[in-house]
This record gives C-alpha cells, structure tokens and sequence, in this order.
C-alpha cells in the first residue's frame, strides 16, 4: 500500500512538474480511437468500429487509469500519435449518433 501511494505520488508531482495545456489530444496508431484529454485525471475516447463510432468518457479513481493518462501524454510515442481538436471533431461529427 505505502508503494502504491509512493509511485501515485511521484507520478502526481512529476506531471504537476511538466506544465500542459488541456486539453491534449491523441489517437491510436492503428487511428480507431481517437482521444481527448481534458485533465490529469479526465478523458474522452471516440472508437470507431467500421463506419460507426462510441463516445465514452473516462475518469481516472484508481493508480493505473492515472498511469495510463500520464503515459497518453507524456510517453505516448510507442502507442499513440498526435493529434488535435479539428480532427478529434471531425472523427466525432462524422461516426458517433448524438
């Protein structure tokens, strides 16, 4: 447990450390999920599965999900690209129902 709040809190101060301007968008290499990160701890992920899309949004309560939000935005290049806020809509306005 003591390990657990250890790493939590170098991640937390490591990312408070290395300013970012929210929000910060990705995509998977592979360009079937498409991300926006509104916070530490807060994102959105639009899958596409053929011509359709889902909309799911996510909030980080436990040290992994955080994990995964440091690593899309600070050691993203092995699985994600960039992206940005035109794309992200597009992708959005074009395969998910509202």
């Amino acid at each position: 447990m003591l390990t657990t709040l250890l790493l939590f809190f170098y991640c937390y101060f490591r990312c408070m450390k290395n300013e970012i301007s929210f929000p910060v968008f990705r995509k998977y290499k592979n360009q079937k999920s498409f991300f926006k990160i509104i916070s530490q701890t807060e994102f959105e992920e639009i899958k596409l599965f053929g011509a359709k899309g889902e909309l799911h949004s996510f909030s980080a309560k436990i040290l992994p999900d955080r994990n995964y939000i440091y690593d899309m935005l600070y050691n993203y290049t092995d699985y994600w690209d960039e992206s940005d806020e035109n794309e992200f809509n597009l992708i959005k306005s074009k395969f998910v129902i509202q």
